[in-house]
């Protein structure tokens, strides 16, 4: 679903996934069976971004944006609610009257983010990345894809609560100067 671009273009086509998603569980009665099967998707799909965003986007905004270092630890911060509202949702069965509230939690929660992405941290690594290493982090994003065992949730959502993270996949070289060096 609109796949095939650079990093920013990625991780913008798997909110819009993400959103979907959210559509498609508020669209069901409450203690409908499949919400466990929608919700487990959606909360699978939030981990392999959260993932994703540690590997590919942190480190190059690190690099790239202006404090960034800053930035990038701020947003990890913030993702604290998001993680235990995802813990919450795995554990609730539908049926409970907490699932609805909890899905809509976590529906504001990962609205907020998307619009920060979009009005803030997205076109500050866009003007300050290099176009070649965006894309070449894009073609890493998609390649994570495709490897066994990478989808939906590569990771369990105790890892997205470790400290030093965004640091894991080293970026290409860009041969240009890097500001921060």
């Amino acid at each position: 679903m609109g796949h095939g671009g650079d990093v920013i273009d990625e991780l913008s086509a798997d909110l819009r996934e993400i959103e979907d998603l959210f559509t498609r569980i508020g669209g069901l009665a409450p203690g409908d069976e499949r919400l466990r099967g929608l919700a487990d998707r959606l909360t699978g799909e939030l981990v392999r971004y959260a993932v994703t965003e540690e590997e590919y986007l942190f480190p190059a905004v690190r690099r790239f944006v202006d404090d960034g270092d800053d930035m990038a630890d701020q947003e990890l911060a913030d993702r604290a609610e998001t993680d235990r509202l995802i813990r919450e949702l795995e554990s609730c069965p539908p049926a409970d009257a907490r699932f609805t509230a909890l899905v809509a939690s976590l529906g504001a929660a990962t609205e907020r983010l998307a619009s920060e992405r979009a009005g803030r941290l997205f076109p500050l690594l866009s003007e300050s990345c290099p176009p070649r290493i965006l894309a070449e982090l894009g073609e890493r994003v998609r390649a994570s894809r495709e490897r066994p065992g990478q989808s939906p949730a590569p990771r369990p959502v105790g890892v997205l609560l470790g400290a030093g993270a965004g640091a894991v996949v080293p970026l290409p070289e860009s041969g240009e100067p890097d500001a921060r060096d």
